[in-house]
């Protein structure tokens, strides 16, 4: 089969997902007799007793359009390793695996895309599961549309995330790379991992803001700590054996959409990149054959 045959085809199939897609969040979102999600969706690789979903975006260019955000929510299985106590140890802290990941991804806005995000739940059967939990890097979308689907996880703000802040800070008040700096950062993280928030809030509070020369992203993080602290209990979230990390919405980003969609050229149509999108998910949640066969 020939390059331009086989793309053919392959944004022809991507078309027919894309199109399902809308149908089923059409019959659970309907104004007049909404359906239930379970009604509109086949269970696939239901998740078993603990899960974990992350969202995040990434950029796709567009032709006449211009870089276009995308957006992108991964459900995942979580496994926990729990070790026995030594002397040594006596609090060791459980091993926490996520698998059998699957995504949704589209050109979509929040809204929707918390749609399509409580449909794949729906898939794998998220709320069933006896815990959850969602690890994100704190964008108020993100948390708006978890939280109205699944209000019972657990959210985490991304560790990295926290982390890189904190030395975004230090490197802005005290200098890049001087030692003020780095003992600074070192001690806020410290007391970040140990779940000693509000130390680290006041902490902040504390530096001589109108002196700091800084993006406003920057400036805010005070407030992002503040408002985010019952987000921040690394502590205890590892104790616990949930997740900390937002690595599968991350890599997910790159390996489901930028690997395909970024390669050199004019950049995609709306419709065809929409498509591609489609078809991106279906084949790396490991749907490709049940889908082709359903929907041929």
């Amino acid at each position: 089969m020939s390059e331009d045959s086989l793309r053919r085809v392959t944004e022809g199939w991507g078309e027919q997902v894309e199109e399902h897609r809308k149908t089923e969040v059409e019959r659970v979102y309907a104004e007049e007799k909404p359906e239930a999600v379970e009604q509109v969706v086949k269970v696939d690789a239901p998740i078993q007793g603990q899960a974990n979903v992350s969202s995040d975006g990434g950029m796709v260019l567009l032709r006449e359009e211009g870089w276009k955000e995308v957006k992108m929510s991964v459900f995942s299985q979580v496994k926990v390793t729990r070790s026995m106590p030594t002397l040594q140890n006596p609090f060791p802290e459980p091993q926490v695996r996520l698998e059998n990941h699957s995504y949704q991804v589209g050109l979509w806005d929040a809204n929707e895309m918390g749609q399509h995000q409580y449909l794949e739940g729906g898939r794998r059967q998220f709320a069933r599961c006896q815990r959850v939990g969602s690890v994100n890097d704190g964008a108020v979308w993100i948390d708006r549309i978890t939280m109205t689907n699944y209000p019972q996880a657990i959210q985490v703000i991304d560790w990295g995330h926290a982390s890189e802040r904190l030395w975004k800070v230090a490197k802005a008040a005290f200098g890049d790379g001087t030692v003020r700096s780095q003992t600074w950062a070192r001690q806020q993280e410290d007391r970040l991992w140990h779940g000693r928030v509000a130390e680290v809030v006041r902490e902040l509070h504390a530096l001589d803001w109108p002196r700091i020369v800084c993006f406003d992203d920057i400036r805010n993080s005070p407030d992002y700590f503040e408002t985010r602290q019952t987000k921040m209990f690394y502590d205890q979230f590892r104790q616990a054996g949930y997740p900390i990390g937002s690595g599968t919405v991350e890599s997910g980003i790159n390996t489901v959409v930028h690997h395909r969609m970024k390669r050199q050229g004019r950049g995609w149509q709306r419709k065809n990149a929409q498509s591609m999108l489609a078809a991106l998910s279906e084949l790396h949640s490991g749907r490709f054959e049940t889908t082709w066969h359903s929907l041929s």
